[in-house]
């Protein structure tokens, strides 16, 4: 039997369309939130496939949530065992940091579905699925490119959207997993603020949820179903 284990650090932010390809290849998942009190004890080394998902927090605010610094030293110890780790936008940022990267606050808010820009190595990998598909963004925060890791896509605000390390290590500042999930209302309802800086409006991102969101979730199988195949 595989394992996966979910690293939640929001209620509103889980694996959502991911969990369909994930569960086809054979892995049982388990979750656990951030604020849990068994947490702090993880062993991250322990389930063959760890999934790190989004958060409204940032990587550098660890004075208001101490979990942060825990997290990042054990992230750190499996990413340098080469174990099969997926980071999706905080996510993706923890694996940067966890890496020895910056994490810091992007120029803009970056917020609705457009579609990432692939380079060479990212049309060669599993993010050609999501060429030219609108996937969603939902983020204010950026990071610089680890050592050792190849970029695959870029948006023009962002310019690292997604790295990878080998065939077992995916980080995407993108969100490919959702437009399909009730949850997204919850995204709506507790970022007001956040989607007024972004220039758009609760109800273009509904409208748009709508009529993009089943496509980005279809591609976005299709690119773990493809990362998992080659793990």
């Amino acid at each position: 039997m595989k394992t996966g284990l979910i690293i939640r650090h929001t209620p509103y932010e889980g694996i959502a369309g991911f969990r369909e390809p994930i569960e086809a290849a054979g892995y049982v998942l388990d979750r656990v939130d951030v604020t849990d009190p068994g947490f702090s004890g993880l062993d991250f080394n322990a389930p063959d496939l760890l999934l790190m998902m989004g958060g409204p927090m940032g990587v550098y605010e660890r004075d208001a949530h101490p979990w942060i610094a825990h997290e990042l030293d054990r992230l750190a110890q499996r990413i340098a065992r080469g174990l099969p780790t997926l980071g999706v936008c905080l996510g993706a940022q923890m694996v940067a940091a966890a890496m020895g990267a910056e994490v810091r606050p992007g120029p803009v808010k970056e917020v609705g579905f457009t579609p990432v820009a692939l380079n060479r190595a990212g049309a060669d990998s599993p993010l050609r699925h999501v060429a030219d598909v609108p996937v969603l963004h939902w983020h204010g925060d950026t990071f610089d490119l680890p050592d050792g890791v190849e970029l695959l896509a870029s948006t023009s605000a962002y310019p690292h959207q997604a790295f990878r390390r080998g065939p077992e290590l995916l980080a995407l500042q993108f969100h490919a997993e959702m437009g399909e999930d009730p949850r997204f209302e919850a995204w709506i309802e507790n970022g007001p603020a956040f989607i007024a800086e972004a220039g758009t409006s609760a109800e273009a991102l509904r409208a748009a949820h709508r009529a993009l969101g089943p496509g980005a979730v279809t591609a976005g199988q299709a690119m773990i179903r493809e990362w998992l195949g080659g793990l």
